[in-house]
């Protein structure tokens, strides 16, 4: 599978602005980084290894899904950012496999919770049963953790289950724990959430609030493949071959690298641009245009702008640069915004998407 490129979308810019960046602007960028401590040689050492690694992953995952390479850096982005995220594609795309896959290959332990309608809380956080001890007689309650208590969770169609379910996955996220019996228990880490929805069926679901669609980092959109790639799809999974799947990172492996990301520096000026981009998608702001102004109900808040600068951070590691560019944030924005602007009753009607909206803020906003 990939991501059609026929139609260009705003997140899919290429990268040759990058590819010729010098690296004497790598380290202009580095030294207006007043806030952030100078890259040690560790870390520069650590940065490159990250690359490499990140190549790896992609070339095993390549192993099992045809093409998504815009997906696949998304995914890893998320990982290594620290932040969950939500892929929106129709079925029969492999955003399960894809999620699973990535938890095979960096060793990270998984669980998989489809979503019903019918779904406790108690079912995904776990529950407290009572036991006798046969000797004594005594009874007492012990906690069985559910499936939230794993590094990777895949909240299959998350929106197919009713808000009291939705909300214990929202602390869950939020605050790393799960509260049950009256007791607090700390989730494993790293613990990321990768949820999926299907945008053409609407019967039996809830949708996201935005307070818990606020929590996810990316919104990622997954597209039909080409005909060549869903060609090589149909010959790899008719055939008896199957792809064997090593190894690439381990868990501390990842837990190092998500530090590494909160030490890349970033340049006040980035980050007020950052900041800017953010703004220009709230229609009550000086800095949105007319567009924004005519079909944009709310814009995105300040956990945007946060999550923004820290996957241009991680978007930049992954590439083996420790210093963000203006390239690096205005890819992400597409995916970091899509999920955080809502769009008036006019723009619905009228068929305008949040991402025109997206594409036409950055328009607005210069360096």
């Amino acid at each position: 599978m990939t991501t059609d490129d026929s139609t260009e979308r705003p997140e899919e810019t290429p990268r040759a602005s990058e590819a010729a960046e010098t690296a004497e602007a790598v380290a202009h960028e580095s030294a207006q980084a007043a806030r952030e401590p100078e890259p040690t040689p560790a870390d520069v050492d650590a940065a490159r290894r990250l690359a490499e690694a990140r190549k790896s992953i992609a070339a095993e995952i390549g192993r099992v899904i045809v093409g998504q390479q815009r997906v696949v850096e998304l995914l890893l982005i998320s990982l290594f950012a620290r932040g969950h995220s939500v892929f929106i594609g129709v079925p029969g795309l492999a955003k399960t496999l894809l999620v699973s896959t990535l938890a095979r290959v960096t060793s990270l332990s998984f669980q998989r919770i489809q979503f019903t309608p019918d779904l406790m809380p108690s079912d995904i956080t776990g529950t407290d049963v009572l036991e006798e001890d046969r000797a004594t007689g005594r009874r007492t309650f012990r906690f069985v953790p559910g499936p939230l208590f794993a590094n990777l969770l895949l909240a299959d169609e998350v929106n197919r289950t009713p808000p009291k379910t939705q909300a214990a996955l929202l602390q869950a996220m939020q605050e790393g724990e799960v509260t049950a019996g009256g007791r607090t228990h700390e989730l494993p880490q790293p613990f990321l959430v990768f949820a999926t929805q299907n945008p053409i069926e609407h019967e039996g679901t809830y949708p996201l609030p935005e307070a818990q669609l606020d929590r996810f980092m990316l919104s990622v959109e997954v597209t039909y493949p080409t005909a060549q790639e869903e060609a090589e799809i149909v010959r790899s999974t008719t055939s008896q071959a199957t792809a064997g799947l090593r190894q690439v990172l381990s868990v501390e492996d990842i837990r190092s690298g998500q530090e590494l990301v909160r030490r890349v520096p970033v340049s006040d000026r980035l980050v007020e641009l950052a900041v800017r981009i953010v703004r220009a998608t709230r229609p009550q702001d000086a800095l949105a245009g007319p567009f924004v102004k005519e079909w944009v109900e709310w814009g995105a808040g300040p956990r945007a702008t946060q999550h923004l600068v820290l996957g241009a951070k991680a978007r930049a590691l992954i590439d083996g640069r420790l210093a963000v560019s203006e390239a690096d944030l205005r890819a992400l924005a597409p995916s970091v915004l899509r999920h955080r602007v809502v769009m008036n009753f006019r723009a619905e009607a009228d068929g305008i998407t949040p991402d025109t909206a997206v594409t036409r803020a950055l328009e607005a906003v210069r360096a």
